[in-house]
């Protein structure tokens, strides 16, 4: 699907729409349901000046965020062709340190803020058959059975992604745009009848409106204007998916489309005051549906539902396969269930995702409660990418616009932060409390990284130059057992050969392992996400520093890669040969390979007597953290390799104590 819709095209288009659009394009079901909820008992007469002000409100939030910001602006800083805030990063990150803290923050926010989207669009889809009659059927006022059905709706859903969805994927593109089209439809059949709506397309009203004492909300109505716009981080995410031009070419009719609904709504709103101000209880989007096509709107609706919902599940493997290649997060297992690059299976991050949905779902109970939590913290996600834009700005050599842009947008992006911050106590909570557990496992793993690699260059670190005299030694002293034709350790080679003590001790001392070929293997996860590529420095005729290099999206199978590099200098000659006696395989040129994995352990903290309590804990956390992530030979691809696995303290040897004394 990738290479389809690289460029600019009627099936690419069509595919965008299904891909891209899902989780926006399904903002019209809730986004006036939640400005009328959140305003409260109106009069008829203040219905007009609400829904001109509102709709202009929406209309000039997706101007200057979804299609200034994102389309015209963050679409241009692509990691080729990737979007999303951690390809962001990878283009910034070099620039100054602290741009990891907006990466983090807006990472951790963005998949907590993804679980509120499957639950309130299908609830909302599934409450428009609440007292239908379809035939025989009527369906009953209760939330009850809608709960029911949006649960069974939502666990097929997640049960389906272990098989992969590329299949039905090309069916959502057609499916959307006949989404997009019904809901322009409709909203211009009632547009027609009250067309001062238009009106609302001057800024004059969203400015008159906001500020005027009719708006008993003040800024806090902006917290409802914000759910029009959700969508268009995830579209700046899923660019990698369709290309940006698909996206250039979609995007004009995605807009009209969507305030044709959303003036078609107002209009109806106007029409029929009576009804809203006394507080019924209905959707002004099903409201405005004519009858006879109103089942039709509800199965439309819910479809476009689970459509947006499979976009954010997607969205949401994509980011974490983003941030472990990052390391950002801990090591997940992560499937490939398609034949394309692009499609991710992450069980971990499904049944999480999964259970999350679900208690949100059913602890919320309706639409309505779920839309006020809604949105809170994808403003944080908004911040933040503001913030790596400016150094992306910055970077490219346009400074003043940086400048204009990280004010500008800044102060609107705080604005809706500061309206949104209503939603805190009525349920906003709860995105939040996601949003700072995603960011204690984030902030544990990557400055966990830090603080014990510094540690360790400081104390743990040896240069392998000094051994290679050694190493070659023993690979030709036949007095020692031959442990593997060639001895893999997986690890860093820094600077100046730098590598950590334990994997020179793991060789030497003890009982000494014989190889023929040594081999010290570095994986480096580079900002470009889909390279592979290596380097290989021969120290000795036995002595090998592989330098992996491989993108953020490039999956870990290191046998593979490995096998490749070992046949490339057995054809240059720059190895010896390692045809095996006894094979199965005709023409084997390669020996065997063994693994040696050395899972350090963290007891011995406590004993490290100059080791700051901070870095104890971070460290410490980050150790748990490995323990119950996936281990690392089912993450390099090893589950079917010869592994051997080493518990080594993470210091090598104990401070004396200085307290021990013999007795006389």
């Amino acid at each position: 699907m990738k290479t389809t819709t690289r460029t600019l095209s009627g099936l690419g288009m069509i595919i965008t729409l299904g891909i891209v659009y899902g989780d926006i394009g399904t903002s019209p079901l809730y986004v006036m349901n939640a400005i009328i909820g959140a305003a409260g008992p109106q009069k008829p007469t203040e219905l007009a000046p609400m829904m001109l002000g509102s709709i202009s409100l929406i209309f000039w939030t997706l101007m200057l965020i979804t299609t200034l910001k994102y389309i015209l602006l963050a679409m241009r800083a692509d990691n080729r062709d990737e979007g999303g805030i951690f390809a962001l990063y990878a283009l910034v990150r070099n620039q100054a340190k602290w741009l990891i803290v907006p990466a983090l923050v807006g990472g951790a926010a963005i998949l907590a803020d993804g679980t509120l989207t499957p639950a309130v669009t299908v609830t909302s889809a599934i409450e428009g058959l609440k007292g239908q009659v379809v035939g025989p059927l009527h369906f009953s006022t209760s939330q009850s059975w809608v709960l029911l059905v949006v649960t069974g709706i939502l666990l097929i859903l997640f049960l389906v992604q272990r098989f992969g969805t590329q299949l039905i994927g090309w069916s959502f593109g057609p499916l959307m745009l006949i989404w997009f089209t019904f809901i322009g439809l409709v909203g211009l059949h009632n547009l027609v009848q009250v067309p001062l709506m238009l009106r609302a397309l001057s800024p004059v009203y969203a400015v008159q409106f906001l500020l005027s004492p009719e708006n008993r909300q003040g800024i806090f109505i902006l917290g409802s204007i914000f759910l029009a716009t959700t969508g268009a981080e995830a579209l700046y995410s899923d660019m990698g998916q369709v290309g940006k031009r698909n996206i250039y070419g979609t995007w004009p009719f995605v807009y009209a489309m969507l305030m044709l609904s959303y003036l078609g709504q107002g209009a109806w709103v106007i029409q029929h005051g009576a009804l809203i101000a006394g507080m019924h209880p209905l959707n002004p989007f099903y409201a405005m549906v004519p009858v006879h096509w109103r089942m039709f709107a509800i199965v439309i609706a819910t479809i476009a539902a689970i459509i947006a919902s499979q976009a954010l599940i997607t969205g949401s493997y994509t980011l974490v396969h983003e941030a472990i290649g990052l390391k950002l997060l801990p090591r997940l297992r992560i499937k490939f269930p398609g034949n394309v690059k692009s499609q991710l299976y992450v069980g971990a991050v499904n049944w999480l995702l999964c259970g999350i949905t679900l208690s949100i779902v059913w602890y919320f109970q309706t639409s309505s409660h779920m839309e006020a939590a809604y949105g809170l913290a994808i403003t944080i996600t908004m911040l933040m990418t503001t913030l790596l834009l400016h150094a992306f700005l910055r970077q490219r050599g346009h400074r003043v616009l940086a400048n204009i842009y990280v004010v500008a947008f800044g102060l609107l992006e705080s604005l809706f932060l500061l309206a949104s911050l209503a939603k805190f106590i009525h349920g906003g909570y709860v995105t939040v409390l996601l949003t700072l557990a995603i960011l204690t496992v984030m902030v544990f793993w990557h400055v966990g990284n830090l603080r014990r690699d510094a540690h360790l260059a400081n104390t743990e670190n040896v240069s392998l130059l000094d051994f290679v005299p050694q190493l070659a030694a023993l690979s030709q002293d036949d007095q020692v057992p031959s442990f593997a034709t060639n001895l893999v350790y997986i690890g860093h080679v820094g600077r100046d050969y730098a590598v950590k003590r334990a994997t020179v001790y793991s060789i030497l001392d003890q009982q000494p392992k014989r190889a023929k070929v040594y081999w010290f293997v570095t994986v480096n996860e580079t900002d470009t996400p889909y390279e592979c590529s290596y380097t290989v420095q021969q120290l000795a005729r036995s002595v090998m520093d592989v330098q992996l290099y491989l993108g953020f999206k490039k999956p870990q199978r290191l046998n593979v890669y490995l096998r490749q590099i070992v046949n490339d200098l057995l054809k240059t000659g720059a190895l010896d040969d390692q045809t095996p006696r006894y094979s199965s395989i005709p023409g084997r040129r390669v020996g065997n390979f063994k693994f040696v994995m050395l899972n350090q352990q963290f007891q011995d903290l406590g004993a490290q007597e100059d080791l700051p309590v901070l870095d104890r804990l971070l460290i410490g956390g980050r150790l748990l953290l490995q323990r119950i992530s996936l281990s690392p030979q089912r993450w390099y691809g090893l589950a079917f390799s010869d592994v051997v696995e080493e518990r080594v303290p993470l210091f090598i040897g104990q401070h004396p104590d200085r307290s021990l004394k013999r007795r006389e």
